[in-house]
């Protein structure tokens, strides 16, 4: 059976692509338009150029996000690990504490 949160996380990043996608070539439209001497040939090329220029910066820009998220994860991981154990040493520390204040407690009470 597939997981179903990686096809979700497919599903959203294939449809936040394609809004990048779309905005890209929104852009490189209001570009376009402010250089109203383009031939048809021209304003074709100058938009697939900004469009693959744009493409290419998003891309770059989110594999940056990615490893850094990933660095992040390992780091806050092994921060987590490290407070676990010292919880769990901590617990087991109080608990050692408390069993020998009452064996200390029954050592008095017999003694009496």
């Amino acid at each position: 059976m597939p997981d179903i949160g990686k096809t979700l996380n497919d599903i959203e990043g294939h449809l936040l692509w394609e809004a990048e996608k779309e905005q890209a070539r929104s852009r490189a439209d209001a570009f376009c338009d402010a250089l109203p001497w383009l031939t048809g040939t021209q304003r074709r090329e100058v938009e697939l150029r900004y469009c693959q220029e744009q493409h290419a910066t998003t891309r770059d820009y989110l594999e940056r996000i990615a490893a850094r998220s990933a660095s992040l994860r390992a780091e806050y991981d092994g921060a987590y690990r490290a407070l676990r154990r010292r919880l769990v040493a901590a617990c087991l520390g109080g608990a050692a504490a408390a069993a020998m204040l009452v064996a200390l407690a029954a050592v008095g009470v017999a003694v009496r």
